[in-house]
């Protein structure tokens, strides 16, 4: 079964849109890349308070950890233009049988 990785970070959502729109082809390549990896779905989000989350699906954490780790340096500049200044802490949930599933495909 898959899992879900998320990481919260405090940055700059605007910095971090306007990044990606004047970078397309290196966000499109890290995507790619990960999905070589086995990406099933990535999505970035941002808060009110400053705080920005990446939550994507992976088939495990270690797929994450190997694609994570392999392109570092391309995705290090994203991060540095969008102010982060922490370490990324990935965070691995796995689903729970809790029997109220609704939406996704439940």
């Amino acid at each position: 079964m898959s899992v879900l990785m998320t990481m919260v970070f405090k940055g700059d959502a605007a910095a971090l849109e306007q990044y990606a729109a004047d970078n397309a082809d290196a966000m499109r390549g890290i995507v790619d890349h990960a999905v070589e990896h086995g990406l099933i779905a990535h999505r970035f989000y941002a808060s009110d308070n400053g705080q920005l989350m990446v939550v994507d699906e992976w088939p495990d954490a270690e797929s994450f950890q190997h694609f994570f780790a392999h392109m570092a340096d391309q995705i290090g500049p994203m991060m540095h233009a969008a102010g982060v200044t922490e370490e990324p802490n990935p965070v691995f949930w796995r689903k729970l049988d809790a029997r109220d599933d609704y939406g996704w495909n439940a």
